[in-house]
């Protein structure tokens, strides 16, 4: 917002942007899934893998024109349209939105319940009309709870599993249980992580203290 309003694309444009961030996605997933685990085996073992952290510190320590245009740009557009990153550029938001899309769990609204306020849609960071709907199905709701939790009336928005049968309570996640779910996978990630001995790197920290002066001249 600026000045208490929110500046909103129309369709024609709107709608190809938000292209953008599944086109990244698709390119990373690319990379990702295509490159053969022998060739990324090689590549840590490569002496420009020892040195590639280096390398992306020096590209925020010494940005280029184009890097500095592109960041005023997104910082500018950002202050006018609400969430530019998330909406149009995030590969990591697309991905969410393709998880929350094939998720069993949905965003679910009681219409019996609902008192039509509206607050749910309005806080939709991706703008999904979810007042008007039964179960939000799109590729757009990344399942932030944001609808959820400005929802006014109780159990009238959930994050659930399909609908059960009448006079049975469907199990929904709150925002405390996503939460903590999410911290929970996130730490036992880590922990096999360190379990592993991949979490910490490989690199020397004074190696890095050599290498990071040298980081300019050290090309690909």
């Amino acid at each position: 917002k600026l000045f208490g309003r929110q500046c909103v694309l129309p369709r024609w444009l709107d709608i190809p942007l938000r292209g953008v961030k599944y086109l990244l996605l698709s390119f990373f997933l690319y990379i990702a899934l295509l490159m053969p685990a022998q060739a990324i085996h090689y590549f840590m073992l490569s002496p420009y893998s020892v040195v590639m952290d280096v390398k992306m510190l020096d590209f925020f320590r010494h940005m280029g024109t184009a890097t500095l245009i592109s960041v005023t740009v997104l910082l500018i557009a950002s202050l006018f349209i609400r969430h530019t990153w998330c909406r149009y550029l995030c590969p990591y938001g697309a991905l969410m939105g393709v998880v929350s899309l094939l998720s069993p769990f949905k965003i679910r609204r009681n219409a019996e319940s609902c008192i039509d306020c509206g607050k749910c849609a309005k806080n939709c960071p991706s703008r999904i009309p979810v007042d008007k709907l039964i179960q939000v199905r799109s590729v757009e709701c990344t399942g932030c709870m944001s609808c959820v939790e400005s929802c006014p009336v109780a159990s009238t928005l959930t994050f659930s599993l399909q609908k059960p049968a009448a006079n049975k309570k469907a199990f929904a996640l709150s925002g405390w249980l996503m939460t903590l779910l999410v911290l929970g996978i996130m730490f036992a990630v880590i922990g096999y992580a360190m379990y592993a001995g991949v979490w910490q790197s490989p690199v020397p920290e004074e190696l890095y203290r050599r290498l990071i002066p040298q980081a300019p001249m050290i090309g690909h």
